[in-house]
Order: C-alpha cells, then sequence, then structure tokens
C-alpha cells in the first residue's frame, strides 16, 4: 500500500498550483517562513512545492534512490515542470478551461479502479499517508485541465487525410509491428549557436557513456534526460512502428530486445533509444454479428410500464403466434436506423451496439428470439440471426496508421506550443543553484 500511494503522489507531483499543499504530512507550527524559488509570469513557486514534489518522488524510488541523480540535478528537473505545468495551468485559466466537481470524482473514481480499489478505500489509503485528500483532488482537476488545454490546442490544428493514410501504407519505408521502448532526450534550445548544440552532444554522449559503463537506463534517463517523461526512466510504453519518427525506425528496426542506440540526432535535440520488447502484428479476425431488433421506447404518451407489458405483448405475437418479426418492427420499432428495414441490424462487431445488447447475442443462438430485455433507450426484442468471422486486418492498419499520424502531429504542435509558451513567458528562477543553462536562458530571453 505505501508503494501505491507513493506511485499516486509521484504521478501528481508536479501538478499543484503555488499556494495548495502537495500531499505532504502535517507540518509542525514553527514551521519557517516559505522562500519563493522561481517568478513564473504573475504566479510564484515556492520551496515548500519543490520540497513536496521532490520527496514524493524519493518515496517513489525509497530503496532504489542510487537511480536518482545528485539532489542539485533533481531539484532542477523537479522545478522545471512544476514551472511548465504553472505554465499550462494558466495558459488554460486565461482560455476559460473549467472543471467541474463531477469531472474530478470520475478522475477519482478511474484512479481507484486502476489500483483495484473503490473510491473510500483510496481516500483512506491517502490520509493513511498522512496526505490531503483535498490537495490529491486538486492535483486530479489539475490533470484534467492541462489534458484539456492539450485537446483544445491539437484540435483545429491536427488532420488527417485517407491519402496520408494510403501514402503511409504504401511507403516503402512503413514498418509494422510493435515497440517498447525507453529513451534519453537531450533538448537543444531554441536559436542554440554551435556551442550550444555542442554541449547537448556532450551530455548525450556523457550518458550514453554512463549506460555502457553498466548505469540502468532508466537511471541514466532520471539523472540526463530532460523529457517530461524523465522522471519516469524515461519509458515510452508500447508504440506502434509507424509512430516512431521515421528518422528513428530504421535504427529501431534494426536493434534486438535490450539494445541501446547511438546518439541519435533529432529536429529538438539529441535521443538515445533502448529497445525494451518487440512484438509483430498478427491478422485481426472478429467475430461478427448478424441480428434484427424492435426497440419500444416510453414517452409523454407510452409509460415505462406501458413499453414493457408493449414489448412483452409482441413477443409473444412471435414466439407463439408465429408473426413475422420484421413486419412487426416496420410497424411498432421506435428505432429511427432499423425500424424501416424490419429491424435488421446488419453485420456488427459484438460490442458495437453496447454492453447490454452484447451479453444478450452472447445468450442467443442462431434465429433465436430473446426475451423483452430492457436498456437505456428501452425495451428491447433481438433475434440473433447469425454469426461470422470476418478478416479487420486491413481496417485496423488504417485505423492504426490513422491514429498514428493524428498521434505523432498532435505531439509536434503541443511541443512547439510548450516551447513557444515558455520562451515568450517572464521565468525568474530566484535560487542560484537551481538555475539551468535552459532556466536561465529562458529567463533572459523573459520581458
Amino acid at each position: 500500500m505505501k508503494q501505491l500511494i507513493a506511485l499516486l503522489l509521484f504521478a501528481l507531483a508536479i501538478t499543484l498550483p503555488a499556494h495548495a499543499q502537495l500531499l505532504t504530512a502535517n507540518v509542525p507550527a514553527s514551521q519557517p517562513i516559505d522562500r519563493i524559488v522561481a517568478v513564473v509570469n504573475d504566479d510564484v513557486i515556492l520551496q515548500s512545492d519543490l520540497d513536496s514534489a521532490v520527496r514524493s518522488i524519493q518515496q517513489q524510488y525509497a530503496g532504489h534512490t542510487e537511480q536518482l541523480p545528485p539532489m542539485n540535478v533533481l531539484q532542477q528537473q523537479v522545478l522545471d515542470r512544476l514551472v511548465l505545468m504553472r505554465l499550462q495551468l494558466q495558459k488554460a485559466g486565461d482560455q476559460g478551461v473549467h472543471v467541474s466537481n463531477d469531472d474530478v470524482d470520475q478522475a477519482v473514481a478511474s484512479v481507484a479502479q486502476q489500483n483495484k480499489l473503490t473510491p473510500d478505500q483510496l481516500r483512506a489509503a491517502v490520509e493513511q499517508s498522512g496526505a490531503s485528500f483535498a490537495a490529491f483532488r486538486e492535483q486530479l482537476s489539475d490533470q484534467i485541465t492541462v489534458q484539456r488545454l492539450h485537446e483544445s490546442v491539437v484540435h483545429d490544428s491536427v488532420t488527417v487525410t485517407d491519402s496520408e493514410i494510403d501514402n503511409l501504407l504504401n511507403s516503402p519505408t512503413y514498418k509494422a509491428g510493435e515497440v517498447h521502448l525507453a529513451h534519453i532526450q537531450i533538448s537543444i534550445p531554441g536559436g542554440a549557436d554551435a556551442a550550444a548544440i555542442q554541449t547537448s552532444q556532450t551530455k548525450a554522449e556523457q550518458a550514453l557513456a554512463a549506460i555502457k559503463g553498466g548505469m540502468d537506463f532508466h537511471a541514466a534517463a532520471i539523472r540526463y534526460s530532460d523529457a517530461p517523461d524523465a522522471l519516469d526512466g524515461g519509458d515510452l510504453g508500447w508504440r506502434r512502428m509507424d509512430e516512431i519518427p521515421p528518422a528513428f525506425a530504421d535504427t529501431v528496426e534494426s536493434m534486438k530486445s535490450g539494445d541501446v542506440s547511438a546518439a541519435l540526432r533529432g529536429p529538438t535535440g539529441f535521443h538515445i533509444i533502448k529497445l525494451i520488447d518487440q512484438r509483430k502484428n498478427d491478422r485481426s479476425m472478429v467475430t461478427e454479428f448478424h441480428a434484427r431488433q424492435i426497440l419500444i421506447k416510453p414517452s409523454e404518451l407510452v409509460t415505462p410500464a406501458q413499453a414493457q407489458q408493449q414489448a412483452q405483448d409482441l413477443y409473444s405475437r412471435i414466439v407463439n403466434k408465429h408473426e413475422d418479426f420484421a413486419a412487426l418492427a416496420k410497424e411498432h420499432s421506435k428505432d429511427d436506423t432499423t425500424a424501416n428495414l424490419g429491424g435488421d441490424m446488419g453485420w456488427f462487431p459484438q460490442d458495437q451496439w453496447g454492453s447490454i445488447i452484447a451479453k444478450q447475442l452472447d445468450d442467443l443462438k442462431d434465429n433465436e428470439v430473446s426475451h423483452p430485455f430492457q436498456s437505456e433507450a428501452g425495451w428491447h426484442i433481438l433475434q440473433r440471426l447469425g454469426t461470422r468471422q470476418s478478416d479487420k486486418t486491413v481496417q485496423l492498419a488504417r485505423n492504426q496508421a490513422r491514429e498514428a499520424i493524428g498521434n505523432r502531429k498532435s505531439d509536434q504542435v503541443y511541443d512547439d506550443y510548450l516551447r513557444d509558451l515558455r520562451a515568450n513567458a517572464y521565468i525568474n528562477i530566484l535560487v542560484p543553484e537551481l538555475r539551468e543553462a535552459g532556466n536561465q536562458a529562458a529567463a533572459d530571453a523573459s520581458p
């Protein structure tokens, strides 16, 4: 349980506004007054914010602290992420992004479910760790806020055409399959001169030398990477090969599981990639059902009880009096998409019409008629007409290609957005030992 809470705190550690407490145990009344460690536009980051975020990371790596970089480097990394989070929250506020209590309740329920807890058990676990559940909720709210900012930024900026999908799938460089990757990113500041580029390259070569010298890749990512996922060990999870930038895909394809690449130059910096695992695409065979239905909806003129009784009467006419299902569907069904077709739903994957109908399909045999059953739409009578195995490999490949192209474009759009957001912000790191070259450059470039 302690490990669970540490992971939860770590996942949320960089999302809290400056004047809120970051999931920490109660502190003595004699605690000294906070100092301001950074000014971000018209907001500030306090020492307590930074200390709390650092403690959350240390809790996650309890027993494995050798994977963490020196304290001054860790503090710089955490502060950099606090600054970026603060900028995104400020921009979301300017754009009127709103998160309701219901939104946060749903997020709490989702976190609880992912960790096989009830919301009450999650609350008890957070509070047992000495943390504030109110602050936990506030951090979730911030995460949702940033996600909605991301969606608003990329929504109108990213489109994927059929021709782009065709070009990707027909390209001689197209590569199928999936890979589990981790990476280390050493960024090059915008407008960097030759000296700054060389500095980044030297840092990348130092990271690569440390890995070759026996340092764990995830530990090296924590120590050297400046990507947002650095404190997660640079783990990118499973990615389809068509989601990887083409400049890196050839390198990854030639690697074996466990291999680490050389330092690769990309548009925004240097990258070191580790191939953790890989898997090939299999043919995608899907069971499809052919069915028809009659839907009776309650309305201002039909009470729920009357709708149920009408469905029961129609069921009896079909099963006992052997009346034609299609004719009754045309006359009585209130489903606008199927009524004129005699209730015919066509061929479809099992879950296309929702979980309630999916369960009925499982319980029926071909040509069997279900007893009336209720969903949110009303009362249904379902007849399963047949099943078949359908090869969806091509369709799946096109869907995956569309998603891959969209994700790649979205990542680039939002990365550019964050770079501009930071470049145009006033950022002043007040504690000299916490200043990185990148932070200082941003501060110098600010108005």
